[in-house]
């Protein structure tokens, strides 16, 4: 049987190799790219309920599906956060 958990690798192959990480993003690049994203939806979504408003020619139904997208962003930016903090408080409850 195959232990799964040897497969899992939390440091790069090779320490020394500059290119090692630079082909992967890290958790902080992933984590600001979903950021962004998740701005890029709230914009987008602002700008199509705007443009309802000003009667510009934009549907309702696809300004809702906007806000519906950034809504569902936001809800899971907040549920990552929760996990973030949770973690971190379990890490600081650890005694070493």
């Amino acid at each position: 049987m195959v232990n799964p958990v040897s497969s899992l690798r939390i440091l790069p192959a090779e320490p020394n190799s500059s290119s090692a990480g630079a082909s992967e993003p890290g958790f902080r690049e992933v984590l600001g790219g979903a950021l962004d994203d998740m701005r890029q939806l709230e914009t987008q979504a602002e700008n199509t309920v705007a443009g309802v408003l000003n009667g510009s020619g934009t549907d309702v139904h696809s300004a809702l599906i906007a806000v519906e997208k950034a809504d569902l962003s936001f809800q899971l930016m907040m549920q990552v956060r929760n996990k973030i903090v949770s973690a971190y408080e379990e890490i600081s409850r650890m005694q070493f």
